[in-house]
């Protein structure tokens, strides 16, 4: 890969990065009463499926790919994973630091790794597992189990991460056998059913402000896919995925710039520890593909 490419790589998921931290601050001004009466975590997700679905059919009708025939059940598994990690993610994410909250969730593909053992019948090597315990050790730190400043909320976005993790499997099975656009189009289409039909319980009409919040997570979320997808295509995907880390540092920035939320020391050990994890596990696997 010549330098250009390299820094065009990097900028694209830098920036996947930086929209995917935005919306979890926009779920986290939304879920609060910053723009408003405070919206349930399940209204917030509903409105990043619809406004995500409303972007994908415009693009479908513009692109007019070839589908093949969908696996349904995937999909709808996809669905239900999907819809109960991002509500969980968006929970978490107004109770709890939103760097603390960020960090925990994205411990998905190390859980991943673990559930493509059984599921998948992949193989794990001594450093991969290495890495997984390093990410676990993070964990535990942001959530401080047996101190005075446990936080019993993190428990909600380590729900979040394995969940998540459920997904990431289901995808991995489903790019085997369909398109991108066509994974995006109908987990999203599902995720929309799913997660409106939750939302109608809980629903309070938003202000103007928070309508404008949740077209923005939905066209955000699609925005930051795509961009990850751009960039996976363009680099090594043991290069390009630990960049995805770089959603700690904007999240951390984007919680002190608006709400004035300073991390603390053990917050900082426990992402760093995190990435650290993800960074021994991405060199493992150039290592295995060498």
């Amino acid at each position: 890969m010549n330098t250009h490419k390299l820094a065009f790589t990097v900028m694209l998921m830098l920036a996947a990065s930086a929209l995917v931290a935005g919306t979890s601050l926009l779920a986290k001004s939304l879920g609060t009463d910053a723009l408003g009466p405070a919206l349930s975590p399940f209204q917030i997700t509903a409105g990043r499926y619809i406004f995500a679905l409303t972007a994908l059919v415009i693009t479908t009708a513009i692109i007019r790919p070839k589908f093949t025939r969908p696996a349904l059940h995937l999909h709808v598994g996809r669905a239900f994973a999907g819809s109960i990690g991002v509500t969980s993610m968006f929970a978490a994410a107004t109770l709890i630091p939103l760097a603390d909250a960020t960090a925990i969730s994205m411990l998905n593909p190390i859980i991943a790794m673990v559930l493509a053992i059984p599921l998948l019948g992949e193989s794990v090597g001594p450093r991969r597992w290495a890495a997984a315990a390093l990410s676990v050790v993070g964990a535990i730190l942001l959530i401080r189990p047996g101190a005075a400043s446990f936080q019993p909320a993190a428990l909600i976005a380590l729900l979040a991460a394995l969940v998540l993790a459920f997904e990431i499997i289901i995808v991995k099975l489903l790019s085997r056998r369909e398109g991108t656009l066509q994974i995006l189009l109908f987990s999203n289409g599902f995720g929309t059913i799913l997660a409106g039909t939750a939302a109608l319980f809980v629903w309070i009409w938003p202000t103007p402000m928070q309508w404008l919040g949740l077209v923005a997570i939905g066209l955000l979320m699609v925005s930051a896919q795509s961009l990850f997808l751009l960039a996976i295509r363009r680099g090594d995907a043991s290069f390009v995925a630990p960049l995805f880390y770089a959603t700690l540092v904007f999240a951390a920035l984007y919680d002190f710039a608006i709400f004035g939320v300073v991390p603390s020391a053990l917050s900082f050990a426990g992402a760093g520890i995190i990435i650290l994890g993800a960074l021994l596990m991405a060199w493992s696997e150039r290592r295995r593909m060498r």
